[in-house]
């Protein structure tokens, strides 16, 4: 299968992030710009758009309901709320918030809305494989048909960097912020093994003999919950053993190149959990529980999100929902690096890019009570104003990027984006194109192939082979 996320278009994504002091999906737990977080926008420029093309205007105020994964420790569910009610007070409509933490019952309760008709009149979710049951059945609207009516819909993003669906190839999401996958890491616990911090230069060799040095330190190197989250790892360790050029085509076969690399990551893993360089309870443990371990120092090394700032920052909080409770000095004991890399794979080679976006859905577009309003509320939350509150240290898409002031981040922050500055390419995660139960002989069975109980080459096998059935 051909790569359907053009390595191009997240190099320009990456070069946006920075050049904008880049987009951060996680300044909610930290205070950053989260007072009226929309309140200079144009909230009605959707409205105006179509009144001057002859759509057909709202009247009266309207409730839409919106999903979003802007929930949870998305440090950006502050940000949202706040441009929630911004929109709400500048056009009189309402939000119904139906928002969820992103993981894999969230995914299955989108599709089930979708299936029994109870979709919300408004979507952030993401654009790759998880969301083709709903193109397929004709139940989002893409933005050419959104632009018949609408022109200047989305006109602000830069068009190569919107993502076309792999069903049809049309574009549906339009982007708000984006993502990168990196190492955070505990350096309190390097200092206590004796161990320096990552630079741009790190390998799987280098990185292995640290863990060996935590390890004799009493401290669980890496902090992941292998029978519950073993995503992060699954990612890293096939990008491991591909490079940036061949990272999106899923192979056809176990037995072919591509298959050999994805086995190939797998027993990296297993090698990792033989070491004992999981928390001994890697595979019981639920991913709150080992994230937890790494702020608390217990563990050294976390591989997660941008997002997962956000939940950094809130651990070093007295009142995690309180930014002003703020402990400075603890969180300047986290920082964040580049992912050991190995072979082709160099460590500031990253995953990342513009996974998620807005979609209107059919529901909404059919209803002529709510169409100008769901315009509305994407072009508000997609706007040049408020998409840098959102992106941040992450990704974005848009043509004119105002530029943000760092001494408005925290420390963690700043050291993101400095991470950001020397990241050599950005691929897309291959796992978003293998969704569904395709995973669960990996995913779900993470377990049984680090305990040698199934072979990593049968479990890939069966994975590939669902993909290719399906």
């Amino acid at each position: 299968m051909k790569k359907k996320v053009i390595s191009m278009m997240l190099a320009g994504a990456m070069v946006l992030s920075v050049t904008a002091c880049g987009g951060k999906e996680d300044s909610a737990q930290t205070g950053t710009n989260t007072e009226s977080a929309g309140a200079e926008t144009d909230a009605g420029a959707a409205a105006d758009a179509g009144a001057d093309t002859g759509a057909a205007e709202q009247e009266g105020p309207v409730e839409l309901v919106v999903t979003t994964t802007f929930a949870g420790e998305d440090s950006n569910a502050q940000n949202y709320k706040d441009a929630v009610k911004a929109w709400e007070a500048e056009t009189g409509n309402s939000v119904v918030d139906t928002s969820a933490t992103a993981d894999e019952t969230f995914k299955t309760r989108v599709a089930t809305d979708f299936e029994t008709g109870s979709e919300p009149d408004v979507l952030f979710f993401f654009n790759g494989a998880d969301s083709n049951s709903f193109i397929e059945a004709g139940k989002v609207v893409s933005i050419d048909e959104i632009r018949a009516e609408y022109p200047d819909y989305a006109s602000n993003m830069n068009e190569d960097l919107i993502t076309a669906s792999l069903v049809d190839d049309k574009k549906y999401a339009v982007p708000a912020n984006g993502y990168w996958e990196a190492m955070f890491v505990n350096t309190e616990v390097l200092d206590a093994a004796g161990v320096a911090m990552p630079g741009a230069d790190y390998t799987m060799d280098q990185f292995k003999a640290d863990c060996e040095k935590i390890k004799a330190a009493g401290y669980a190197p890496i902090a992941a919950a292998l029978g519950n989250i073993p995503h992060y790892w699954w990612e890293f360790a096939i990008f491991n053993n591909q490079s940036p050029a061949n990272h999106l085509e899923i192979p056809e076969s176990a037995a072919d190149e591509g298959g050999q690399s994805w086995i190939a990551g797998m027993n990296d893993i297993k090698e990792l959990y033989e070491l004992g360089y999981f928390p001994e309870n890697t595979l019981s443990a639920t991913d709150d529980e080992t994230f937890a371990m790494f702020t608390e120092g217990k563990a050294a090394f976390l591989i997660d999100g941008s997002w997962k700032v956000g939940g950094i920052v809130s651990s070093c909080q007295s009142d995690p929902n309180d930014p002003a409770t703020l402990d400075t000095a603890k969180l300047d004991k986290f920082d964040v690096t580049y992912v050991p890399g190995k072979g082709s794979r160099k460590a500031t080679d990253l995953v990342g890019g513009l996974s998620s976006g807005y979609f209107i859905t059919r529901k909404a577009w059919d209803d002529p009570a709510k169409r100008a309003a769901a315009v509305s509320f994407v072009e508000y939350l997609t706007s040049d104003e408020m998409v840098p509150k959102f992106a941040q240290h992450g990704a974005s898409a848009l043509k004119n990027a105002p530029e943000v002031d760092s001494s408005e981040f925290n420390s963690l922050q700043i050291k993101a984006m400095n991470m950001m500055a020397g990241t050599t390419s950005l691929t897309g995660a291959v796992q978003d194109l293998f969704a569904g139960d395709c995973r669960v002989s990996t995913f779900d069975g993470m377990p049984e192939i680090v305990t040698g109980r199934v072979a990593a080459e049968d479990a890939v096998a069966e994975g590939l082979e669902a993909y290719h059935n399906q």
